[in-house]
């Protein structure tokens, strides 16, 4: 596997890459407000049987985000094929580095190519001199949220209008 910075012809599988995912497990979120607080509370909640789950992101996007030049790599097999890809875009005025994609083709999942894809990331990051990075998924990502913890992100808060589709994301940081 070989992780790179995309080309413009890379984006055309990174388009059409099939990103949903199955989740046995949530993050169920709940909220109680009381005079002087509110506690939210993020509970895992098994679910009754496995849940096929949309991307929350459109596609679309991609080529925007490559004309900004400035994290957007993908992973590639021995074949040359694209089988990952990730962007994240600089946000200077805090010195954090926004993962805005990750994704990786079903046949390739599980296999080390996220976290190559995050370990570029990290360099990238890095030579750039950004303090931190920070990582989105759905509550209903458990994959996500999983692979997150495995590589040290923190959770470090939500927002439950984030996606088009009403669901909440919550985001997850480490440090650079």
């Amino acid at each position: 596997m070989i992780v790179r910075p995309a080309l413009l012809a890379d984006l055309t599988p990174c388009f059409e890459m099939d990103l949903t995912y199955t989740t046995d497990y949530v993050w169920q979120m709940s909220a109680h407000e009381h005079e002087r607080s509110i506690d939210v509370r993020f509970d895992t909640v098994r679910l009754p049987r496995p849940m096929k789950v949309d991307y929350p992101r459109h596609p679309d996007e991609l080529l925007a985000n490559w004309r900004q030049e400035e994290c957007f790599l993908v992973a590639t097999d021995d074949t040359d094929q694209v089988i990952g890809y990730l962007d994240l875009t600089p946000q200077a005025w805090h010195r954090t580095g926004w993962i805005r994609n990750l994704g990786v083709a079903h046949s390739h999942r599980r296999k080390g190519v996220a976290s190559a894809l995050l370990r570029a990331a990290r360099g990238w990051a890095t030579e750039r001199e950004l303090n931190r990075m920070v990582l989105e998924a759905q509550t209903k990502n458990y994959p996500a949220i999983r692979f997150a913890g495995k590589h040290g992100f923190a959770y470090c808060g939500y927002n439950d209008r984030y996606y088009t589709n009403g669901d909440i994301a919550i985001f997850f940081s480490l440090a650079v």
